[in-house]
């Protein structure tokens, strides 16, 4: 078969003919097209995979969720809102100046004549706070106590947000590391398959035997599509923990063991005092005083200095000059009790306060206590599950060997086999359970979002 190249100079055409049999050549048209569409497709899939998939470090995803997380955003929002009504209310310490522009024109009937008047003005106005004997001035420092019990309101949404960020990184972690487990499972469950037909094909073994070793094999392969699954679902848990709107396919990095390990037991009371739940009260507790102070000082007289200066005529622009200066003192005689019912309030407000923070206190340090317990428990528990498969997985080659030459019953080595599986998902899920513990630990101590206790993290 000979292909020729013709080029059409008329439309600058380009085009492969076959010369030869058509049906040969329709035959290699079919084979080109199908080579060609299988190579594209190649290429498609090859760079969507490419692009598709992220590889994410504890750190990078760290930095996503500080930017991103939309609870981080809000709680910084309330911290700018607190930072505006701190300015708004130290406002009224400062001179209040305001302008003025009027124009009128009237009209009077006196019987037989009628009289028609314009009046033109326009001037400044300027008060001053002089004495409300410490209203304002308390009511400031009691904004600025707002201040702070929002800034550590945002480091405990910090901690929160950590721990639910580790969580998902963890549990994608584990299902990245439950599919590896799942395929070595289904390789030991096929080997030992084979060695089981082997037997029954023999007439050494029974089909019970036969049929509980397919059903094992099948269970194994379930086991890996639900371990991918578990992977889909972990990765929309990151992203969505991370801030992320769209998931892509996450795979994240990071050795599978605890790195925040203490060895001795910690002052609880110290880790309680910079615990941020407990400092936002106390910030609370002591605006609630100055809040207090500034109920009381709603008793005393207020005192404001005036001055206003400006021109009214008849005409315009106006030239007459006008301007006074003044004092104003006002101070409550009667209001149907509002005064004392808002230093009431206010007291109420202050003892509830100081409550909250003796209770919070407490619960931070039981809190302390019994993290720290399942920390330790945890990574004890670790070593054990570690030391279980290491013995398992030494009688599983002991004993598949006695199998195949008949020294123990299919019953007795099938369940040693069985313990081989169990052992290598215990060990997974005692990692996954310490790295879990730790992360409720840092929780526990009010660690943020940046917070690090190891270059693996």
């Amino acid at each position: 078969m000979e292909i020729l190249l013709r080029r059409n100079r008329n439309t600058i055409e380009t085009r492969l003919e076959y010369v030869g049999n058509p049906a040969e050549t329709q035959l290699y048209f079919y084979v080109f097209l199908c080579i060609s569409v299988l190579f594209l497709s190649s290429i498609f899939l090859f760079c969507s995979s490419v692009h598709a998939e992220e590889t994410l470090s504890w750190q990078d995803c760290v930095r996503e969720a500080s930017k991103n997380h939309p609870d981080l955003i809000s709680a910084e929002e309330v911290i700018k809102e607190n930072m505006a009504q701190k300015k708004i209310t130290a406002s009224t310490l400062y001179p209040q100046v305001s302008g003025t522009l009027n124009a009128s024109t009237g009209r009077s009937d006196h019987g037989t004549s009628n009289t028609v008047g314009d009046t033109y003005s326009y001037g400044g106005n300027a008060s001053q706070l002089i004495f409300d004997g410490g209203k304002t001035i308390n009511n400031v420092r009691a904004a600025e106590e707002n201040i702070k019990a929002a800034g550590e309101a945002y480091r405990f949404t910090s901690t929160d947000v950590r721990l639910r960020l580790r969580t998902a990184f963890i549990n994608l972690l584990k299902a990245q590391q439950s599919v590896l487990i799942s395929e070595e499972i289904l390789k030991i469950r096929i080997q030992n398959l084979g060695l089981i037909m082997l037997r029954y094909k023999s007439g050494l073994e029974h089909k019970g035997a036969l049929l509980t070793a397919e059903a094992n094999v099948a269970e194994a392969k379930l086991g890996i599509a639900s371990s991918k699954r578990d992977v889909i679902v972990a990765q929309r848990q990151l992203a969505k923990e991370m801030g992320k709107i769209e998931t892509t396919s996450i795979t994240v990095t990071a050795p599978f063991e605890v790195a925040e390990s203490e060895g001795e037991k910690p002052d609880f009371g110290v880790l309680a005092k910079n615990n941020p739940s407990l400092k936002q009260l106390i910030a609370q507790a002591n605006s609630a005083e100055f809040s207090v102070k500034s109920a009381y000082a709603q008793f005393w007289p207020t005192l404001s200095g005036t001055a206003n200066a400006g021109k009214n005529d008849a005409h315009w622009p106006p030239k007459n000059d006008q301007w006074d200066l003044g004092l104003s003192l006002s101070f409550p005689i009667f209001e149907g009790g509002l005064r004392t019912a808002e230093v009431a309030r206010a007291k109420a407000t202050l003892a509830q306060l100081t409550a909250e923070e003796t209770s919070t206190r407490d619960s931070i340090i039981y809190t302390l206590e019994q993290t720290w317990a399942l920390l330790k428990d945890a990574i004890d528990n670790v070593v054990v599950q570690r030391d279980l498969l290491v013995a398992t997985e030494e009688r599983s080659k002991i004993a598949q060997a006695q199998y195949s030459i008949g020294f123990i019953s299919f019953d007795n080595w099938t369940i040693i086999e069985d313990n081989l599986v169990s052992a290598k998902r215990s060990l997974l899920s005692a990692q996954a359970d310490a790295l879990l513990a730790e992360a409720n630990w840092v929780k526990a101590k009010g660690e943020t979002l940046e917070y690090e206790s190891s270059p693996s993290y």
